[in-house]
């Protein structure tokens, strides 16, 4: 398994409930077949540029290890999911 880092930006409309919700979503997903290790919340931050229509948004952060093919299917829920407005998955390098 690899280590990665996924971050994703949640419609500031969405409230904090709807964001817990989303969270755990993902979290349930990563832990069908990884280990989530860390979740941060980020909270509301100014986007460097508009999406959307919005100029901010709520990160979210999560490290995790998983099997590549999992990538693939996060990122898939993650387009699929209206609220999520950016996010990127990153593989981390072994220290």
């Amino acid at each position: 398994m690899n280590k990665y880092e996924t971050v994703f930006i949640i419609n500031p409309s969405v409230e904090d409930a709807g964001v817990k919700n989303l969270i755990q979503k993902f979290s349930d997903l990563i832990n069908s077949d990884g280990k989530v290790e860390k979740v941060d919340e980020l909270g509301k931050k100014k986007l460097a540029y508009e999406i959307k229509k919005n100029t901010e948004g709520n990160y979210v952060a999560i490290n995790f290890e998983a099997n590549p093919s999992l990538i693939a299917e996060l990122e898939r829920v993650y387009r699929i999911t209206d609220e999520v407005m950016k996010f990127i998955t990153i593989r981390k390098d072994e220290e």
